[in-house]
């Protein structure tokens, strides 16, 4: 007698399936936001999004709502979602609350880093100038997010992190419009040399100094463009 036929369950789904696609909608509409490809000021068809990334409603909600919390996205009642528009007079607040915390971030970090972390930080400053050989914008940008974070969770201070997370975000569109003008990616690959050799000597001052000509940098390119 043949044993009975035990019916077939729908195969569950993973816990993390979900999170991964959520984590995939963030990521790519995020790339996406920061290298411009959606405009400032453009309205954001949820299906001309999900058709995009290949992914359903639900993750690119979660991600437009996420975006929205770092000011990237602006979601507007009845009408839905838009990239943050942008204006000069945004940049220059961004870069007067950078320059207290970034100087302040990089004194602690010039007192708390590893020589492992300062190994990490040389391997993303050569990745941000193979990026910029290659013209890949999407690893430019990455590469330049991944050195900011890195310095400001060597600093040990996590009040401090949450804040730089968030200037960093808002900062990011700008910093794409800032890499376009001439010689400035020269001038970025030069801060981050400075930077960690600074921060590799725990030379606090050095450190500073290297934060604030970076950001002035960063300032300078954006007024001469702006002119």
């Amino acid at each position: 007698m043949k044993p009975a036929a035990t019916a077939r369950r729908p195969s569950a789904r993973e816990p993390g399936d979900d999170l991964s696609r959520n984590d995939a909608a963030y990521s790519r509409l995020k790339d996406a936001l920061v290298t411009l490809v959606y405009k400032p000021g453009e309205y954001l068809n949820t299906a001309q999004v999900m058709e995009r990334f290949g992914l359903g409603r639900t993750p690119i909600n979660q991600a437009l709502h996420r975006l929205s919390a770092e000011g990237l996205v602006q979601i507007i009642p009845r009408k839905g979602a838009m990239a943050a528009p942008l204006s000069i007079n945004d940049a220059l607040e961004l870069i007067e609350v950078r320059l207290v915390n970034e100087v302040l971030c990089m004194r602690l970090a010039a007192a708390a880093i590893t020589g492992r972390e300062i190994q990490e930080l040389e391997t993303i400053a050569q990745d941000f100038e193979n990026a910029a050989a290659q013209r890949d914008v999407v690893a430019l940008m990455n590469n330049d997010r991944l050195f900011h974070e890195k310095v400001a969770m060597a600093a040990r201070n996590t009040m401090l992190h949450d804040i730089l997370s968030v200037l960093h975000a808002r900062s990011q569109r700008f910093w794409a419009i800032s890499f376009s003008t001439e010689g400035h990616v020269d001038e970025v690959m030069a801060e981050h040399r400075a930077i960690v050799a600074a921060l590799a000597s725990h030379d606090a001052q050095a450190a500073a100094e290297a934060a604030k000509t970076h950001i002035l940098s960063f300032k300078s390119s954006l007024l001469n463009m702006s002119r």
